[in-house]
Order: C-alpha cells, then structure tokens, then sequence
C-alpha cells in the first residue's frame, strides 16, 4: 500500500538513490539531511515511515528514536548504519524503532521490511482515527456550548477525569450527566476499557443486585448458570450508576462495600471477587436531603460525593441554546434524508423564550418532532407542540405582527397545531379547544 515515507540521511547519493527505488513501490518519499531538517518536516507533514540514518551531523539516529515516537508514535522507524553493532540494534528495538539493518548489505531486504512497517502504521493510524472518532461523539469534544457556566463544568469535569477518584454528577433531569459520564471516561486512562451505565430506577432490587454484582448458577428461580455482573464487565472500566438515588438502602451497603474494598460478592457466592472499576454516579436528587430523611446511607453519599460536578439547567445557559439547536436539528435532518435545515429567525426568538423545564433532552424531542413534521427546509413557529408554555411572549408582539393575520386564519393556524398535538384525534382536539366535536368538523370543512 503506498505511503508517505521520510529519508533522513547526510548522504545525498545514497539517500536519492533510496528514495528513487521506494518511488517505483508507489510511495511518497520526503528527504532530509539532518535530524532537525528530518523534524521540521514532521511537524508539516503525515508520514507512515520514516527511515533514518544513525550516523547524523546534529543527532544519534538511536537516540532519536525516543524523541520520534514520544511525538508521532503511530509512525514506523526503521534505522540504517554503515557499521553494524549488535548494541546498537539491541537499543534501537528497545527504543521503539520497527528494525535496524546495515546499508549495502541487505538492499534486497529494504523493500518487504518497508512493506511490514508501513502496513503496521497504516493499522495504528486506523486507531488514531477511530479513538478520535470516539473522543469526538464521546468526550468532551462532543458537548455543545460556549456559555461560561457549561465551560466551567468542563473544565472542572477535566480536572477529575485524569485520575480515579469516584465522581458524583447532580442536577436537573435532562442536564446531560450521561454525556459527562462518557466524557470523563474518553478523557481518562481508562479509555480503552468499557464504559457501562445502568439506571438504578429502572430495575426492581433483586434485578439491580444481579445485575450489578452477577450471581451464581442456582442462587434463585431461574439462574440456571453463571453470569457475570456489571462491576466485573466493568473491569479496567468506568460503571456509571444513573439515579443512583433511587438504589435501595440495602444495596447501597453492598455498593459501599465495593467502594471502599474494591471486591464483591456475586449472589449465591461465598467468595468475594475482585474487582478495578471507576464510578461515576449521578442524581437529580439532593441526596444529604435524603440521607437525614433516611432514604439514602449518609456513608455512601460521602463517598460519592469526594468530587461532585453540578450540571446547569439550560435556562441557565441561553446562549447555548441556539447551538445544540442546530447540532440536533443537523443530526435528526441526516436522519431523516433532509438536508439544508433552516431555523427561521421567530422559531429561533420562541426557543430562546420558553423555560426548558425539561433541559437538553427537551430541546432535543421539540428539534426532533418540528425537523420531521416540516414540509420545506425551514423550521418555523408552527412546528412547535401545542403547549400553554409556547404562547407569544410581549417581546414577541412586534414580530409576530407584522402578519396582521386576519382572525379566521389565526383560528385555523391554532386548529392545526391542537391536531398536531394531538396526532390527529379529533376528539382530544375538540376537548382541548373547548367545542363541540361537530363544530370543530364544521370549522375544518370551512378551511377546505
């Protein structure tokens, strides 16, 4: 597969004469004659190989093998020498370079030795690229916002994601604690084991126990074998307990326990395992609250609580708004097949106004509901749920009334929306709007 290889060599016979036959192969050759020549043309350009002299004017071609692949560690090197030395080949490999041969001698050798070394890059490039896909849709990258309350909450989310200390993420339902979860996770030296979330309200206890701490064939009805728990799918991982407010008081004592011995019993076992996992938690509870009313274990809300992160609502970041309104009208329209999706400049003025009681995930279902329900590439007002909560603020009046509608039609408009809102029943519709169902058909015939 061809690509993209830098020469470093202060021969430039040997050096040309090289780089003509790895041209013939298809690839791309870069040349330099010293190591900072070699550098500052790394520092511009992507290479898969770079094939390196040891004896250099300004470097040692072994020594420079560290600096090389603490900076560009998906790039393969391969190291050439006049006057082999089995230490230097020896100190090479152990610095990281692909190979170490001597020139002249193994000419025949270059080719199928550069063909492994660039298929092993081209491999870790692929990873590059993918983990940077992942960091992308999952960590910190992927969260929306400039306001400066959602930045301080990243930048404080930073902070703890480079060490292991359990994280406690509270605030309002529909925040976004999940999306910090995995964040964290993507920016911690765990990134590479599984991040697992279960929501501890979504479960009955004997369920939630299972599944977190696994159970033995035979522990109860129905466990007709093994089966691992989340903590132990979790190893080397994250395990995110969502509505952790909601987990019974008595497994809150066999969390606790897990938290502070790093080991837990499976249902039905007598021998505790083993296990490296990091928590993150998340409520929308105020969980001292519930601890001095004896719903939660005041212990356990101390250790959770060793780094908490209050999530804002999204009344508390307006500017933040308009942006995770287009990211999630952009993602439902190439859902959906649409393209060019446009929000008109009143639908804009309306989603600034409402009180997102509901936060992010809110926002989100009203950009998912009026991108699917519109007829042409704009999004305009009439597309919003039928909702006291969407009335016409007096900062709108102006806007509004530059239409001068006359009334029948604003009665029509109002009817459209109460159908919309009611998926077409007719009845629900009537009720809402406080007729007859006769004459809501009667008022519906009259627009036809």
């Amino acid at each position: 597969m061809p690509a993209s290889i830098l020469l470093i060599d202060d021969e430039p016979e040997l050096r040309q004469l090289l780089a003509r036959i790895l041209e013939l192969e298809g690839h791309t050759v870069l040349q330099a004659g010293s190591a900072g020549a070699g550098l500052r043309t790394l520092e511009s350009q992507q290479v898969q190989l770079v094939i390196c002299d040891v004896k250099l004017p300004d470097a040692n071609g072994v020594d420079l093998v560290v600096r090389l692949k603490r900076d560009y560690p998906a790039t393969e090197i391969i190291l050439l020498t006049a006057y082999g030395s089995i230490a230097d080949g020896v100190m090479a490999m152990r610095n990281g370079a692909f190979d170490y041969i001597t020139k002249g001698d193994d000419n025949d050798k270059i080719i199928p030795l550069v063909d492994r070394a660039v298929e092993k890059a081209n491999l870790q490039f692929r990873i590059k690229h993918l983990e940077g896909q992942v960091s992308r849709r999952y960590g910190f990258e992927s969260i929306v916002g400039q306001s400066k309350a959602i930045l301080q909450t990243i930048e404080l989310a930073r902070k703890v994601a480079v060490t292991d200390t359990t994280v406690l993420l509270t605030g309002e339902t529909g925040t976004g604690k999940e999306v910090f979860a995995q964040a964290i996770h993507q920016a911690s030296s765990r990134r590479n084991g599984s991040f697992v979330a279960v929501n501890c309200a979504a479960m009955g206890k004997d369920i939630l126990e299972s599944e977190l701490f696994g159970h033995r064939a035979g522990a109860f009805t129905g466990a007709s074998r093994d089966q691992k728990g989340l903590f132990a799918e979790a190893t080397k991982g994250t395990l995110f307990l969502d509505e952790i407010g909601e987990m019974p008081l008595d497994l809150q004592t066999k969390l606790l326990r897990v938290l502070e011995t790093h080991e837990f019993l499976r249902v039905g076992d007598t021998k505790p395992t083993k296990t490296d996992v990091r928590v993150i938690a998340a409520t929308n509870r105020q969980l001292e609250q519930e601890a001095s009313a004896n719903h939660f274990r005041l212990d356990l809300y101390y250790r959770l609580s060793v780094f908490t992160i209050q999530l804002p609502p999204l009344r508390d970041r307006p500017d933040d708004i308009v942006d995770l309104a287009w990211q999630f009208a952009r993602q439902v329209a190439i859902k959906t097949g649409k393209r060019d999706i446009q929000l008109s400049p009143l639908f804009v003025n309306r989603l600034k106004q409402h009180s997102w009681k509901g936060n992010i995930r809110e926002l989100k279902n009203v950009i998912e509901r009026a991108v699917i329900l519109a007829d042409t590439t704009e999004l305009t007002v009439d597309l919003l749920p039928y909702d006291p909560n969407w009335a016409v603020r007096p900062n709108e009046q102006a806007a509004t009334a530059v239409a001068l509608l006359d009334l029948a039609t604003i009665e029509q408009q109002h009817i459209r929306r109460v159908l919309q809102y009611t998926q077409g029943n007719k009845a629900a519709a009537a009720r809402i709007l406080g007729i007859g169902l006769t004459s809501l058909y009667r008022k519906l015939s009259e627009t036809e």
